[in-house]
């Protein structure tokens, strides 16, 4: 269940250029499916293994399911990479300064809840402390174990990570 405070954050509404034409509350842009925007980061350690993190149960979309090592909306008056360092620092506890890197933006469309996503690649040597009320479990996992899961159970994946992955791994069409 999404708390009063989360269903009631004001997001900004695009076009399907991704232009702001309005904003709407959060609980309403699912409900009504409007586009809006995301970021989500790819948090790497040193030894290139990938910290994910399995959703929160009471979150409305994909709840339990495996995703991004960081994922938030891009909150009213907030660019991309402004939602990415405040998601960096709420989700895992890490203080980052300079944006990192931009890998590349998803379309809006079904799979992705219609948000358009930027995807941003953090490397970092620094220990991570998840906010366990924002999700359920986080665990480092090998590229490998990752892209095997994705064939094996792409079931316990959200559907948004299974595309950035895909695209990350240069796959073309993500895992079904």
């Amino acid at each position: 269940m999404v708390s009063e405070q989360e269903a009631g954050e004001i997001l900004p509404l695009v076009d399907k250029y991704d232009r702001v034409v309005g904003r709407c509350r959060r609980d309403e842009v699912h409900r009504l499916g409007l586009r809006h925007r995301a970021s989500h980061v790819l948090v790497f350690d040193q030894k290139n293994r990938l910290f994910l993190q399995q959703r929160g149960l009471h979150k409305e979309s994909s709840p339990g399911l495996w995703d991004s090592s960081v994922a938030g909306h891009v909150d009213d008056g907030e660019s991309y990479d402004q939602c990415c360092l405040r998601e960096i620092e709420e989700e895992i506890g890490l203080h980052v300064i300079d944006v990192p890197e931009q890998l590349f933006k998803l379309e809006a469309c079904a799979e992705t809840d219609m948000e358009f996503s930027c995807i941003y690649r953090l490397v970092t040597e620094e220990s991570l402390k998840p906010d366990y009320t924002e999700m359920e479990a986080g665990k480092w996992y090998e590229v490998t174990e990752v892209d095997r899961n994705l064939r094996e159970r792409p079931e316990e994946f959200a559907e948004t990570f299974r595309l950035i992955w895909a695209r990350y791994r240069g796959w073309g069409a993500p895992i079904a």
